[in-house]
C-alpha cells in the first residue's frame, strides 16, 4: 500500500526525479462520470506513479495574468477545491508569486516520483492548452459509452451534488465532441497520447493497465488492476463515488432507466452523425454501425452549440469571480450555502466540490 499523502509530502525530488519519465506531466482526462477516478486509484497504485486528483489549479489560470501568480493563489486555490490540503502538499515550500507553469510543477513533484500530473475531467476542454504549457506533456484519455456517462450524471444528480446544476446533459453531450477535437489538436502537435475505454477497464483492467505500462514505458505492477489496498484519500466522500471508493472493480451493474426519451434521443442523433464522420470509428462504444436514422438537424448543432457557449461562458465567469472576488464575500457565500443545504449533506461538503467549476 503506497499511500498518495505520503506522495505528495514535503518532497520535491525521489528515486524518480531524474529518469526519462519525468520530463513532463501526465494528464488523465475523460468526461465526468467517465471512469477517470477509478483509473487515478489504479494508475496511483504503481510505485513510480503519483498522480493528483483533480487539482484543477489551470481553471484557475486568472490567478496568473501577467505571467505571476496573485499573493494569495494559494489560499483560493484551497479554497477552490482543497487540492494542497487534499495532497498534504507543504505549501510553506511554494514559490510566492510563480508562472502557472511553475506553481503546477510544484504541486505535481512533490509527488517524488518519475510519473508525475494529475488528473481531471475538468480538462477535457483544455488539452490543447495545457499541451503548450507543457509540449513534453503525455495524455490517457478514457471515453465511455455517452449514454452510460449521461446515465451516470443523472444518477448522481439524484443526491445533492454538482451535477444538479442546469445543462449538465448538455455540457457532457457536446463536450464528449470538444474533447475528440482536444484530441486531435494533440495528435497534430505530435503529443503523446493513450486512449482506452472504460469499457475495456472494468472488463479487462490488467490488460488495459498493461497498456497503459507500454505507454508510460515503465513496468507493469500487478496491484494496478485490483483497488485492494489504493489509497482513496484524495477522493471526496460523495455517494456518486461509491464505487471508486469501494474494494472491488465493478464490470457491470444492473441499473433502473434514468434517462428520458428527449435525451436519449439526441445521444442517438449525434451518435450517428459522429459514427458518419469518423467511418464508424468513433465513438468507439456503441460498437459497430448504428441503426439509420435522424442526425441532428443544422438547426439543432446551431443553438446546441449557442447553449453549450452560454454554459461554458458561465463556468468561466464563476472562474473569475473565484480569482477576483474578496475572499470575505466567498467565504461568507459558502457560509450561507452550507447552512441552507440539507443537513445529510453538510457533513461530506468539503471546501468545494470534488469536480467543481461552480460555486452555486
Amino acid at each position: 500500500m503506497k499511500p498518495t499523502m505520503d506522495k505528495f509530502q514535503t518532497r520535491q525530488t525521489g528515486s524518480g526525479a531524474n529518469s526519462s519519465q519525468s520530463a513532463g506531466p501526465l494528464f488523465v482526462v475523460g468526461m465526468w462520470r467517465s471512469g477517470t477516478s477509478l483509473l487515478y486509484a489504479l494508475l496511483n497504485q504503481h510505485p513510480e506513479i503519483g498522480l493528483m486528483y483533480e487539482d484543477d489549479l489551470p481553471l484557475l489560470w486568472p490567478l496568473f495574468i501577467g505571467g505571476k501568480a496573485r499573493r494569495d493563489w494559494l489560499a483560493r486555490w484551497e479554497f477552490w477545491n482543497s487540492a494542497p490540503q487534499r495532497h498534504k502538499i507543504d505549501v510553506n515550500r511554494a514559490p510566492t508569486r510563480p508562472s502557472l507553469k511553475a506553481a503546477l510543477e510544484f504541486a505535481y513533484k512533490s509527488a517524488g516520483v518519475a510519473v508525475w500530473g494529475a488528473k481531471s475531467p475538468n480538462y477535457f476542454d483544455s488539452m490543447a492548452g495545457l499541451a503548450e504549457l507543457f509540449p513534453d506533456a503525455r495524455f490517457i484519455i478514457i471515453w465511455r459509452n455517452l449514454e452510460g456517462i449521461c446515465g451516470s450524471i443523472t444518477r448522481a444528480a439524484q443526491q445533492p451534488s454538482w451535477f444538479t446544476r442546469a445543462g449538465m446533459t448538455h455540457r457532457t453531450i457536446l463536450g464528449y465532441r470538444q474533447m475528440k477535437l482536444e484530441r486531435e489538436r494533440l495528435a497534430s502537435a505530435g503529443i503523446e497520447v493513450h486512449e482506452i475505454q472504460y469499457e475495456n477497464l472494468v472488463s479487462d483492467p490488467a490488460a488495459t493497465m498493461k497498456g497503459i505500462c507500454e505507454f508510460l514505458q515503465i513496468p507493469f505492477d500487478p496491484r494496478m488492476s485490483s483497488l485492494k489496498n489504493a489509497d482513496r484519500s484524495a477522493v471526496f466522500d460523495h455517494g456518486h463515488h461509491a464505487l471508486v471508493n469501494s474494494s472491488e472493480i465493478v464490470s457491470s451493474q444492473e441499473r433502473p432507466e434514468v434517462l428520458s426519451a428527449p435525451v436519449k434521443s439526441k445521444i442517438a442523433r449525434y451518435t450517428r452523425l459522429w459514427k458518419d464522420e469518423y467511418a464508424g470509428q468513433w465513438p468507439v462504444y456503441p460498437t459497430g454501425n448504428v441503426p439509420d436514422g435522424d442526425k441532428p438537424s443544422w438547426l439543432e448543432r446551431s443553438v446546441d452549440r449557442l447553449i453549450y457557449r452560454l454554459l461554458r461562458t458561465y463556468d468561466l465567469a464563476i472562474i473569475f469571480i473565484y480569482c477576483f472576488a474578496p475572499m470575505f464575500l466567498l467565504r461568507g457565500f459558502r457560509s450561507l450555502k452550507r447552512q441552507t443545504a440539507p443537513v445529510a449533506t453538510r457533513a461530506v461538503q468539503p471546501a468545494a466540490d470534488s469536480e467543481t467549476v461552480s460555486i452555486s
